[in-house]
């Protein structure tokens, strides 16, 4: 049996214990939701799925279906070997040293084509919204990693482990060759500690500001020398020679304490869950939780050992996700406006680069996120000069839509989280009644 089969049937048989029991099922408006803010956009198929099943049922249909790989190709140059690093390096030759530069710029571009791809073509788009959620969190960048195997790995690494456990994905993170990279960790040496990959760790990915000390931060470094990569493999490798055994304090610990040692102290932490707690709910739920709620779900993730689907089905049937309240309240990434608007109106689009070009210009630019604490998010996606881009990219995915393309009364109430701001959205027909859809200033929330 596939596993798309089994997901079917299981959905079959959640439908039929929710009418013997009597449980509400969704209504049209709950579907687009929470398909609005665990995807991109909703189709109609997607919402006739969901539109049978209660809330719970619905968010676990959600959960079910995501996947651990991606269902587009790697790019080719995943084939070859892993590039020479240390020889382009030590090379002289500046032609050599230009040709290896521009065959990672075509490996780059490549990269950011794939992605786009996965996310325009997966069954799963919860899936994709986790390992883009977990690329603004634990962020690298192209500009400054220049290694698209390692950040293709990475990717990976979200996929896998998005929905798994954030335990064995904060262990992973610290041994990824693209993390030690871009927060220089191969510079941290027992005789010269490299501080960012620790400072990092505690005040973006952990614990968040207020809760460690800088002497945390210095004893983290020490205990991080040594983590660094093999880069003629292509691999993380523990450099013995660089790594400090001696004793360390880290936030009241003291022993001879490894990186290990340090994620495993950081995990006993309270503090971490509410920090992460806070991070999802301001991307799926939008804004930051009460008190009592943000506890709740901390205390959540702690007691399943930092599982993170469980904590997203907690989140997911909050009753403030699905407060009337939230919905259209949050803006639209450039990821998903764009990804929503081929998914939901223009499936033949397939023109990957130009996405590419779009999504930077409004200033999402998979891979490279503008700094270590990735994107802002939120109303920052919202300017005069994204405004008139988000226009010019949506005329664009129109312009290939053939003219008599006629929308469904279901389809066409799906399109906007809200009802349309401008009285002519719904009038005409055709590519003519799609673009003035996608126009309206509706389209631009979740």
């Amino acid at each position: 049996m596939t596993f798309d089969r089994f997901v079917g049937i299981a959905i079959v048989l959640m439908t039929w214990i929710a009418v013997a029991g009597g449980a509400a099922a969704l209504d049209a408006a709950e579907a687009r939701h929470l398909l609005l803010r665990t995807g991109f956009g909703a189709t109609p198929a997607e919402a006739r799925r969901l539109m049978p099943l209660t809330r719970a049922q619905a968010i676990d249909a959600t959960l079910a279906g995501v996947r651990r790989e991606a269902v587009t190709p790697p790019p080719a140059f995943m084939a070859e070997p892993h590039p020479d690093w240390p020889a382009h390096w030590r090379g002289k030759d500046e032609e050599r040293k230009s040709v290896f530069n521009r065959a990672r710029d075509r490996e780059a571009a490549a990269l950011k084509a794939w992605w786009w791809q996965e996310i325009v073509a997966t069954p799963s788009p919860f899936t994709e919204r986790m390992v883009l959620f977990w690329h603004g969190h634990f962020t690298s960048s192209m500009d400054k990693v220049r290694a698209p195997d390692y950040l293709f790995r990475q990717n990976a690494l979200f996929r896998a482990h998005g929905l798994g456990s954030f335990r064995t994905l904060l262990h992973a993170i610290a041994r990824d060759p693209a993390m030690v990279r871009y927060l220089d960790s191969s510079n941290n040496r027992k005789a010269g500690p490299n501080e960012n990959f620790a400072r990092e760790l505690l005040e973006l990915f952990t614990l968040g500001e207020g809760h460690y000390a800088e002497a945390d931060i210095k004893a983290a470094a020490r205990a991080f020398a040594g983590w660094h990569n093999d880069e003629l493999a292509g691999v993380f490798r523990l450099n013995t020679r660089e790594v400090d055994d001696g004793e360390k304090t880290f936030l009241g610990r003291t022993g001879r304490l490894s990186g290990a040692d340090v994620i495993d102290i950081l995990l006993e932490q309270p503090a971490l869950g509410a920090f992460v707690v806070r991070r999802l709910w301001r991307e799926f739920v939008g804004g930051a939780p009460d008190e009592r709620e943000a506890d709740r779900l901390a205390r959540i993730f702690r007691d399943g050992d930092y599982a993170i689907a469980p904590l997203m089905r907690a989140m997911l049937a909050a009753p403030a996700f699905w407060d009337s309240r939230q919905r259209a309240s949050l803006a639209k990434s450039p990821v998903e406006l764009l990804a929503g608007a081929i998914r939901q109106v223009a499936p033949e689009f397939n023109d990957m680069p130009v996405l590419v070009d779009y999504a930077k210009r409004m200033r999402q630019d998979l891979f490279n996120p503008p700094n270590v604490r990735g994107w802002p998010g939120g109303d920052a996606w919202i300017s005069t000069e994204t405004l008139l881009v988000r226009r010019e990219a949506l005329a664009r995915l129109a312009s290939g839509i053939p003219a008599d393309r006629a929308l469904s009364p279901e389809a066409t109430s799906l399109l906007l989280a809200a009802p349309p701001l401008v009285a002519t959205a719904t009038a005409g027909t055709g590519r003519a009644q799609i673009e003035a859809l996608l126009f309206d200033p509706a389209y631009q929330v979740k």
